[in-house]
């Protein structure tokens, strides 16, 4: 069974081969092989690979290299322009590129939330020909965000549950008080969450007790197959290690009537951690109960959250 993180980061030191447009949170420099080694010290098989917007914008250029040198262990999604004229173009080479996924989009100023402006359609709406149907969505759940009116074949992913994560303790007083904006995207079947981050919204330490009660309710609304773990590294580094964030799921999993509700933490043993994990890669070939862990490349089934 494949553990997969669904969102982490690396970079290189700003350099100007390769400069950074801002600085992010977190240590210096995290490389692909930094990266790897955090994987490998806690089991995680793979990991969708974000390029970060804060240093590269638009360029995923590093992530691209990062995949290229371990092909078995990444597949790689990039933020795009929504209002460049050529976005449509950007998507289709992206699309076209070994070992992608996804797109991202920034929900920032400027960006269009109506899934029926001509400005961003190409992102809501890919052209015929273009098998991306995979948007990452970054930014706070509400009323506005392009749910509606994407077409089904469209998957939306909603990034860190939709709320605003802290860099640095402390969580924020009311972390889930946007929650219930989230829980009303439920209704439309093409939206996925990531499960992303919500170790950093807990006032508690390790294993975060508080962050279940309302993780349960996004399990609810959503069901597991529409909700994917992660644990967006390196942003959350000042808040957590890699390992706490990986075995606070594991811990609550293996024993979910202590820390879970036990409504849901056996259906959470089977789904979060197990089958959700090789659905956020492309999935290898099952081989009676069990699944063979080929190259990420090799990847081909269509996965809940990004579809092609």
């Amino acid at each position: 069974m494949l553990t997969i993180d669904v969102q982490v980061h690396a970079y290189e030191r700003d350099r100007p081969g390769r400069p950074w447009a801002a600085v992010l949170h977190g240590p210096a420099e995290v490389t692909g092989d930094d990266m790897v080694k955090a994987m490998d010290s806690v089991g995680v098989d793979g990991a969708l690979l974000v390029s970060p917007y804060t240093m590269y914008r638009y360029d995923a250029s590093y992530a691209l290299d990062v995949r290229a040198a371990h092909p078995d262990r990444f597949a790689v999604i990039k933020p795009v322009d929504p209002n460049d004229p050529k976005v449509a173009d950007t998507i289709a080479r992206w699309a076209d590129t070994e070992g992608t996924v996804a797109i991202r989009i920034m929900m920032t100023q400027g960006v269009s939330t109506n899934a029926a402006d001509p400005a961003s359609a190409a992102c809501w709406r890919p052209p015929p020909g273009i098998p991306f149907r995979s948007t990452c969505c970054a930014g706070p759940a509400g009323p506005g965000r392009p749910d509606g009116g994407a077409p089904p074949e469209t998957r939306l992913v909603i990034d860190h549950l939709g709320l605003q994560q802290p860099f640095e303790p402390p969580a924020p007083a009311e972390p889930w008080a946007e929650l219930p904006k989230l829980l009303a995207l439920a209704a439309h079947d093409n939206i996925v969450i990531k499960i992303s981050g919500a170790c950093t919204l807990s006032h508690q330490p390790f294993p975060y007790k508080d962050i279940w009660d309302p993780l349960g309710r996004i399990f609810d609304a959503f069901g597991f197959d529409r909700c994917m773990w992660g644990t967006d590294w390196t942003r959350a580094v000042g808040l957590l290690t890699y390992k706490q964030g990986v075995e606070a799921f594991r811990v609550t999993i293996a024993c979910p009537t202590v820390i879970a509700p036990r409504s849901w933490g056996i259906h959470c043993r089977k789904s979060m951690i197990g089958r959700l994990r090789r659905q956020a890669l492309r999935q290898a070939e099952p081989v009676g109960d069990g699944y063979l862990p080929p190259p990420l490349r090799r990847f081909s089934a269509n996965p809940v959250g990004f579809l092609r």
